[in-house]
């Protein structure tokens, strides 16, 4: 929606400069309207980043769909701001800066033990100070039979 430059996305665009959330309804509508365009071929859907708060999950439950699993990537701020600030080399993202990121990450630690609590029994922790492949492998053994 950022890039498609409408009003919608110029408005977004302006909260994430801010390091801040986008309102829960906005996102919700968002992955709602691409989930339903992406259903006649989808074997399902892997969210990125989402829920970031409780009430986004308990809402995108409530009005989307149920959730099967939740993939929890455990790694140091220090890595995660090493990370994003390798992204921001050609992402080409408005926050990817190192004082919009720290925002955020500090937004994602103050929400982040809710979130994890609201799915004790659908919850899988991966460590992510791993290498890309044994990452991928840990996330191919949970997501795989999901689509099987």
């Amino acid at each position: 929606m950022v890039a498609s430059g409408s009003a919608r996305g110029k408005e977004l665009t302006a909260i994430m400069e801010r390091g801040e959330l986008v309102p829960v309804e906005v996102v919700l509508e968002l992955l709602k309207e691409a989930i339903i365009k992406a259903l006649p071929t989808s074997t399902g859907f892997l969210i990125d980043g989402y829920p970031r708060e409780k009430e986004q999950g308990i809402l995108f439950e409530k009005n989307v769909a149920p959730v099967n699993l939740v993939l929890y990537f455990e790694a140091s701020d220090e890595t995660l701001v090493k990370r994003l600030m390798g992204r921001a080399l050609t992402s080409g993202r408005v926050d990817d800066n190192e004082e919009t990121i720290k925002k955020r990450l500090h937004t994602f630690n103050t929400h982040n033990d809710q979130v994890i609590a609201q799915y004790p029994d659908k919850l899988k922790k991966i460590n992510a100070e791993r290498s890309p492949d044994e990452i991928f492998n840990d996330v191919t053994s949970y997501l795989d039979p999901l689509v099987k």
